[in-house]
């Protein structure tokens, strides 16, 4: 089937990540691809420079625009900046799903791999309140989940696990728990839902150059979920994707710090 995605997230200006990688990804899994910019950001491989956000009234403007005329199969929801924006694209959703049937996938978004904050800290509660219940999938890697749960960050998978299912129970369909952060020869991932759970890892790939791989993994989930029954065979997809961009990242030769995956890996 073609597969129409809508991205609602921030721009990177180096490429690697935001709304970028997103419709890279888009592209090299065969989706078509639409955005909504909430933020542009000044950054490279190197980290984030600047930030300003977009005003929600136009965020809400460009999501009513492709809305209003195209087919929406699938929505990801990156960078969202602050607490109006997020209620923006709260209420535009809410009134999307009126006239469209579409999965969102939710990547929880709020720093830069740099240590840049690219979420207000007021804006938690908004995500938590507004778009949580609303997300098919969410996707916290452990300081996100943390945050959003307002307790320690996991050290074990025993505790992604429980905050897997915390989540769950505070109002997501269904959540992945990434453990990229856990100090562990692989790198693994635990998908919750109300059907049970299910362990993912890959080894580890040997590059820096991993600039965009959250934003990547959640573009590909909302890419290949309407091919796929199940999040299950959709995340095992996703990921076998992403660790081929990964494992092929240092063919790229962008910039002098945490480089970008490689999206056109096979293209290229």
């Amino acid at each position: 089937m073609n597969v129409n995605a809508l991205t609602i997230a921030g721009s990177d200006s180096g490429g690697g990540a935001g709304i970028q990688a997103d419709l890279k990804t888009f592209s090299a899994l065969g989706a078509y691809g639409m955005s909504a910019i909430t933020a542009l950001t000044a950054q490279n491989t190197r980290g984030v420079q600047s930030v300003h956000a977009i005003p929600a009234a136009f965020v809400a403007a460009q999501i009513d625009a492709v809305f209003s005329d195209i087919r929406v199969d699938s929505v990801k929801l990156g960078m969202l900046a602050n607490r109006e924006i997020i209620d923006a694209v709260a209420e535009r959703l809410e009134d999307a799903r009126q006239n469209h049937t579409f999965y969102l996938v939710l990547d929880t978004v709020m720093i830069a791999k740099g240590g840049h904050a690219l979420l207000q800290a007021d804006a938690v509660t908004a995500l938590r309140e507004r778009l949580l219940p609303q997300a098919s999938l969410i996707t916290p890697n452990l300081p996100e989940a943390a945050a959003l749960l307002g307790c320690a960050v996991a050290l074990t998978e025993a505790e992604m696990r429980e905050q897997g299912q915390a989540l769950l129970e505070a109002g997501a369909q269904a959540v992945l728990m990434k453990g990229g952060h856990l100090p562990s020869d692989d790198s693994p991932d635990w998908l919750i839902t109300p059907a049970g759970q299910l362990r993912i890892a890959l080894p580890r790939i040997a590059t820096r150059n991993t600039h965009g791989t959250g934003c990547t993994l959640s573009a590909a989930l909302a890419a290949l979920r309407p091919r796929h029954a199940d999040w299950a065979s959709t995340l095992q997809a996703a990921r076998a994707w992403l660790q081929d961009a990964l494992a092929a990242a240092d063919r790229l030769d962008v910039g002098h710090g945490i480089g970008p995956v490689h999206h056109f890996h096979a293209w290229w």
